[in-house]
């Protein structure tokens, strides 16, 4: 496991696991923070041993939103670089990569934005979760966008107006989260997510991920035409031969190793 000031990373069994590490301030978004995260997605996007990346935080919180004495984005003493929080947000939307969020404790405000740009989100049931701006006179701007296409206008309409808060088992009723379990499962949890993407082709997975973000976007009549094309090019890959090969002969295909 290698650790920066803010973040730790570390590979294991096909997953870039990132962790949030300021446990002393809830794990707030710092500007150093926000940066390295960036960084660990940029390097677990150029290496092909990485088949996913997982992100969770250290400490008895997930994310509290925004570090007010250090915000995302503002250079601070001694850097000469600040990654703004949309750009994070971005790079986990546009990772070729599935992004798993591991929500071990508390998540507020800003912090939902890492829940909102998740492709798949385990959270512990007990965990307390809030878009907390409107308490202090602000609003969850920039998270909305990741947060609302999950969330919905009715749902999204009652948590930003109000701020309450809500746990795991709602989180998952309202479609921000997918699975809620207990503290003690929640790493078993994520490595049951890890191991059926890793039985998946790479390539596959990739393009399951732009498929899900593309398809909602096009008409009846593009949606069709253009994922007939898109079916036919995977039929063709080397990839797709290789799974239906090792369908017909029944054996593992080149990509599943012994987990």
């Amino acid at each position: 496991m290698s650790g920066t000031e803010a973040t730790l990373y570390e590979i294991r069994h096909g997953a870039a696991w990132i962790t949030l590490n300021r446990p002393e301030n809830r794990n707030a978004l710092s500007a150093i923070l926000v940066t390295e995260l960036y960084d660990h997605l940029m390097v677990s996007n150029a290496n092909d041993d990485v088949r996913c990346i997982v992100i969770t935080g250290n400490g008895p919180a997930f994310c509290a939103g925004a570090d007010l004495k250090s915000p995302p984005g503002q250079l601070s003493e001694g850097t000469d670089r600040a990654v703004p929080y949309h750009e994070v947000l971005t790079a986990m939307l546009e990772s070729p990569k599935p992004v798993i969020a591991a929500v071990n404790g508390a998540a507020f405000a800003g912090g939902l934005g890492l829940v909102g740009a998740s492709d798949i989100v385990v959270t512990r049931t007990d965990v307390q979760m809030s878009f907390s701006e409107v308490r202090i006179g602000v609003i969850p701007a920039i998270i909305s966008v990741v947060c609302m296409p999950k969330l919905g206008a009715h749902h999204g309409m009652k948590l930003f107006l109000t701020g309450e808060r809500f746990d795991g088992h709602q989180a998952v009723a309202m479609g921000l989260a997918h699975r809620a379990v207990s503290a003690d499962d929640l790493h078993s949890a994520v490595q049951e997510e890890i191991a059926m993407i890793n039985l998946g082709g790479p390539i596959a997975v990739q393009e399951c991920k732009k498929l899900a973000r593309r398809v909602p976007q096009l008409s009846l009549a593009d949606g069709f035409k253009e994922t007939a094309e898109w079916s036919a090019r995977m039929f063709k890959s080397e990839e797709g031969a290789e799974g239906m090969a090792s369908f017909r002969e029944k054996r593992k295909p080149s990509w599943v190793q012994d987990q």
